[in-house]
């Protein structure tokens, strides 16, 4: 499925990627962000929708910030605008991990347990690659697996982008680093309506 005439992606979405894609393709040479892979978060459907090569391979529930979205810092919101994933974290680490300062513990924690908000199985830590944005990476925003398992769909994080287990391995093993990533307020696709 083309992204660019799916009607899975609302039209001004389509426009953006397609002007993104072109305009990178154009201006980068090598060991420029991987275009490949492009992950689109809406914050108002709680979904990321993964494309590879123009085609979409799959969308996943998510949790964004409960506390909304914005780009300062310590805000603890979730941040909008272009990215690109910086590193990718826990190649081999167990399901139900526990990550703390970007490395495994040794401990495993069950999917859906506990009040402390805990970076489980994968992480993929962001990086803005925009000027509102900058400050991604020092923010420490990922795409990580949750110990709130039961919370995915609705906006519940502490700005990171939360994903069951499960689907974080799945998305981890699909993308390389420097996969290109747009969180927006809008969403993935038009009213039907």
């Amino acid at each position: 499925m083309n992204p660019f005439t799916s009607p899975s992606l609302s039209p001004h979405l389509r426009r953006v990627c397609l002007l993104f894609i072109l305009s990178t393709l154009t201006a980068c040479g090598g060991g420029g962000p991987n275009t490949r892979d492009v992950l689109i978060v809406s914050v108002s459907d709680q979904k990321l929708a993964l494309y590879q090569d123009g085609h979409l391979v799959r969308v996943y529930p998510v949790s964004t910030s409960r506390y909304g979205v914005g780009n300062t810092a310590d805000s603890n919101r979730t941040p909008l605008g272009w990215m690109e994933v910086a590193r990718k974290l826990g190649d081999d680490a167990p399901i139900g991990a526990v990550f703390r300062a970007r490395r495994w513990t040794g401990q495993v924690s069950p999917l859906d347990g506990g009040d402390e908000d805990l970076v489980l199985t994968r992480i993929l830590w962001l990086t803005g690659t925009e000027a509102g944005n900058t400050n991604t990476m020092q923010r420490y925003i990922y795409i990580h697996g949750t110990n709130q398992e039961a919370r995915i769909g609705q906006p519940a994080s502490e700005g990171c982008v939360r994903m069951t287990s499960q689907d974080v391995i799945d998305l981890y093993d699909r993308v390389d680093p420097r996969a290109r990533v747009l969180i927006t307020a809008r969403r993935l696709s038009a009213p039907t309506s």
